[in-house]
């Protein structure tokens, strides 16, 4: 009987796990990224010769850092929403004067990393991840719809972090495909 339990618990958090899993490669993803980009082109933007060999496809000009910053603040938003009620744009003070070298960067990611951690650690099971959260604009949405929104913000903020490193070095990290 408590195999049975034990197997039915893990299904419940299925999701939620999942999610998890997901979130956390973002994270070590990034930091990976901070780690590999040469400090120089950390804030460097690319001139309108590289963006137009990109075929403009990304339509947003941010650096490496800005880009990877922009990923941590989607998940560091949502996560402050979710955990303290607190919904500010983190742009504020993730400005690139402060976060100017890639230690104080994956300094402030592992911030956001411990927020997101504490969010997902409350989730009990995937039916939690039906209860509504209201967001700033005052509408109230499913969690897991929140949740997804986040992951896919971020993973295009991040995604440009790496067109933008091996557009600017010719770097990527391992286990990139570019």
């Amino acid at each position: 009987m408590d195999d049975n339990r034990n197997a039915q618990t893990l299904g419940k958090r299925e999701i939620v796990n999942n999610l998890d899993r997901e979130f956390a490669r973002l994270h070590l993803n990034s930091c990976a990224i901070i780690e590999t980009t040469p400090v120089d082109i950390l804030y460097t933007v690319p001139t309108q010769a590289e963006m137009i060999s990109l075929s403009a496809s990304l339509g947003l000009a941010a650096s490496v850092g800005e880009s990877i910053l922009r990923c941590a603040g989607a998940i560091e938003q949502t996560f402050g929403g979710i955990t303290a009620n607190l919904w500010d744009d983190p742009f504020e003070w993730t400005l690139p004067e402060h976060l100017s070298t890639p230690d104080r960067i994956n300094e402030h990611l592992a911030e956001v990393e411990a927020t997101r951690r504490c969010a997902f650690s409350s989730f009990g099971d995937d039916a939690s991840l039906l209860k509504h959260v209201v967001v700033p604009s005052g509408e109230s949405r499913p969690l897991i719809d929140l949740l997804r929104e986040t992951l896919r913000r971020a993973a295009n903020h991040q995604a440009h972090a790496l067109v933008m490193l091996k557009t600017l070095s010719d770097n990527s990290p391992p286990g990139f495909i570019i």
